[in-house]
């Protein structure tokens, strides 16, 4: 069964939830932005939690009032919905007009909006319903907001991790046509992305690898199971809080950078490398190459890698392939 629903959300709203669905990877065949999918698994992977806590937070305010107060139970049940809707739920802080949404709904989500027609709603419309909902997950932070997308994968994640057995799947991130198959250590979220990562070890490679859990699809649960390597998982775990994105090997590095470098070091935050001492204009580093090279090459002229010579060439050529093409 499908239907569609007309929905009414603030510009805000709207463009908060596409930031999700862009970054969570929700595209149509043409590789724009298929927010229609991603309000779709939102409503299917959130409604009882949403549903929990509204519930939940009603019943303490109610608490609150009967226990301070003579008030009867359903003044205070009028009251405490009166106090969400006015203070909780409101969007006070948006201005502008709501813009009007279509959204086409099947299978699960159709199921779950029809009970929320049929039971949810009290004096407010699904419109308004469903807009309370998408606003309480906003205000969730994003890696969090990320489990609960990815709910189905986080759950098989956790279930292995918590019975030490081997997963398999694909990546969207890889043009590899086969799975992955790994021996999964943790699950570590970066600060800078509010992205989270799977830090595992490749059963083929036998080397550390991480995933972000967001671009994993088809994840199966393999009846294989392995010992911990001890000195690994030490090793994952550090790199957990420095830099779950990359699990590469640390290099000695040495990079010099002009005044205007020095301020764009301060203000570019994401995936920023921490330097292990600075000497005037050198900043050394004990970080993985990767992240060195893809953090830098926004400097331009205004960082120069010193050493290592492998890092330093990588980012010639870099520049060097750029500026053949603008030459062309």
């Amino acid at each position: 069964m499908t239907e569609k629903y007309k929905i009414y959300l603030s510009e805000e709203t709207r463009l908060r939830l596409i930031n999700d669905a862009e970054l969570f990877e929700f595209t149509k065949k043409d590789e724009s932005v298929n927010l229609n999918a991603f309000l779709k698994t939102l409503i299917v992977n959130y409604f009882d939690r949403y549903r929990r806590d509204s519930e939940a937070l009603l019943d303490n305010i109610m608490k609150d009032l009967t226990g301070l107060t003579s008030i009867s139970n359903k003044a205070a049940s009028a009251l405490a919905d009166k106090i969400i809707s006015t203070y909780i739920k409101a969007d006070n802080s948006q201005s502008g007009k709501n813009s009007a949404l279509t959204l086409t709904v099947s299978g699960a989500s159709y199921e779950i909006l029809k009970i929320i027609e049929l039971n949810m709603l009290k004096d407010t419309s699904l419109s308004q319903y469903l807009k309370d909902m998408f606003n309480s997950y906003l205000s969730i932070p994003r890696n969090e907001r990320e489990t609960i997308i990815f709910k189905d994968t986080y759950e098989d994640i956790n279930k292995a991790l918590e019975a030490h057995k081997v997963l398999t799947f694909a990546s969207t991130y890889s043009e590899r046509k086969y799975a992955f198959a790994v021996e999964p250590y943790m699950i570590a979220p970066s600060k800078e992305e509010q992205c989270n990562y799977l830090l595992c070890r490749d059963i083929n490679t036998r080397t550390p690898r991480t995933f972000r859990i967001s671009r994993m699809r088809n994840v199966f649960i393999t009846s294989d199971e392995f010992n911990i390597d001890e000195e690994l998982e030490k090793e994952l775990r550090e790199k957990a809080t420095r830099t779950p994105h990359s699990v590469s090997p640390n290099v000695q590095a040495v990079v010099r950078l002009s005044q205007s470098g020095t301020r764009l070091f301060k203000v570019i935050t994401k995936n920023r490398p921490i330097a292990s001492k600075i000497e005037g204009n050198l900043y050394y580093f004990d970080w993985p190459a990767l992240q060195l090279e893809e953090y830098f090459r926004r400097f331009g002229r205004d960082a120069v890698v010193i050493k290592p010579a492998s890092l330093k060439e990588k980012i010639r050529k870099y520049y060097y392939y750029a500026f053949k093409e603008y030459n062309k």
